[in-house]
């Protein structure tokens, strides 16, 4: 009996190690699992067709698609409510929010089938605010959405952050229109910093009526304002407009971006006196605004279209970043957006000018930061790298190019 019961015991361990070697490598796989698809928030050239979502198969070994083949399409209610940002990334209930900045509407996506996507919800005023432009993930699974405007007795003042459920309804709202001589700060951006209580906003005006060098810090629990910074001016006045702020893999540390090419690290968050300094600036190309980043590890990565590239730094040093890479792109290339693969394997690029109707994808190596276009994503018999979204009958109807923007990758599966 004695003997029977040590026996079991070590095929109960055994199995245990078995169970939990398993796991193990459940888990593993599922970090290194790549997306199957890639969604492009999309404008028709066409005044007279709709905007719609176009979904692109980008899975690595496809048995039953070519690589880069599209999917399918889903349009959108209205003419040409001009796709600008959706979510950064692919939340947990593949529920994607997207805007239309001109007509001030937003679509939310039901993508929980990838292949027969469908809008779920639409919505556009909230509590006052107009024109939602950035959606962002809360801990609790909601969005914390940023407003450019409000109408008020004045005409039009800025507009603030609300607070909205996935289904795109209103929970809690509040104004940025409080501070003494902040009519020109818009709400654009928003970094969340859940472990300190607080958002940092940037403030550039979408319709490019004002600019300022302000950073909005705002306490998240009760959605007050608590502070404006004042962002160092720079020799190229890298410190004006203000676009996107990132938080580092630390969970604490933030860089602002501005569309004048300047990278500020804040500082003194939970002080009564924060501020900022500028850490690194890129040349300017006239016409043109450094813009969308992504975080990747100890890597940051940010459009210069001076380069006509994307830049990888290493920020392990968050006050000295250091190119590590970059990957050029052809000399009439604006790249503007980029999105980074969940396991941060591939990063997606749209832009204007001669990317105005055209999507790239780069590879990226997580260890050493370095960047390379995706020479397998492009379409079929084609000798240029990237797909164009023209000369296509599009699933939805019509055949008018379609000008991308906003670019997300589906969740690893």
């Amino acid at each position: 009996m004695l003997i029977f019961h040590r026996t079991l015991t070590i095929a109960v361990a055994g199995l245990t190690l078995a169970t939990s070697l398993s796991a193990q490598r459940a888990i593993e796989s599922r970090r290194v699992a790549s997306s199957e698809y890639l969604y492009l928030w999309t404008a028709s050239a066409d005044s007279s067709g709709p905007d719609f979502l176009a979904v692109y198969d980008i899975r690595d070994h496809a048995k039953d698609a070519r690589y880069g083949a599209l999917v399918t399409t889903v349009a959108v209610p209205g003419r040409a409510n001009g796709p600008h940002h959706t979510e950064h990334d692919m939340p947990a209930d593949n529920r994607l929010f997207a805007n239309g900045f001109r007509s001030g509407q937003s679509f939310v996506f039901d993508l929980t089938n990838p292949r027969v996507p469908r809008v779920a919800e639409q919505f556009g005023d909230m509590a006052g605010l107009m024109h939602p432009h950035s959606f962002w993930r809360l801990p609790n699974g909601n969005l914390l959405s940023t407003f450019q405007m409000q109408h008020d007795s004045g005409g039009m003042a800025p507009g603030g952050v609300a607070e909205l459920t996935p289904r795109g309804t209103l929970v809690r709202s509040s104004s940025a229109n409080r501070a003494p001589g902040s009519r020109s700060d818009r709400p654009y951006s928003a970094a969340i910093l859940n472990d300190i209580d607080r958002v940092v906003v940037t403030t550039t005006d979408m319709d490019k009526a004002d600019s300022t060098r302000n950073v909005q810090l705002w306490r998240l629990s009760d959605l007050s304002l608590q502070h404006t910074i004042v962002l160092p001016d720079g020799p190229q006045f890298e410190g004006y407009r203000s676009a996107e702020p990132r938080v580092l893999a630390d969970g604490k540390t933030v860089l602002v971006s501005t569309f004048n090419c300047g990278l500020f690290l804040l500082d003194g968050l939970t002080t009564p006196t924060p501020s900022a300094r500028m850490v690194a600036s890129f040349p300017r190309k006239p016409g043109t605004s450094c813009a969308v980043p992504v975080v990747a590890g100890k890597y940051y990565l940010i459009t210069v279209p001076a380069w006509s590239a994307v830049v990888s730094l290493d920020v392990s040093d968050p006050s000295h970043p250091r190119e590590v890479s970059r990957v050029t792109l052809g000399p009439d290339d604006v790249p503007h957006w980029i999105g980074i693969e969940p396991n941060h394997r591939r990063v997606v690029i749209t832009g204007y000018q001669a990317m105005k109707t055209r999507v790239l994808l780069a590879t990226f190596n997580a260890t050493t930061g370095a960047l390379a276009l995706d020479e397998r994503f492009r379409a079929e018999g084609s000798a240029e790298v990237g797909m164009r979204m023209e000369n296509t009958t599009w699933p939805h109807g019509g055949n008018g190019p379609g000008i991308p923007h906003g670019a997300v990758f589906s969740r690893q599966p």
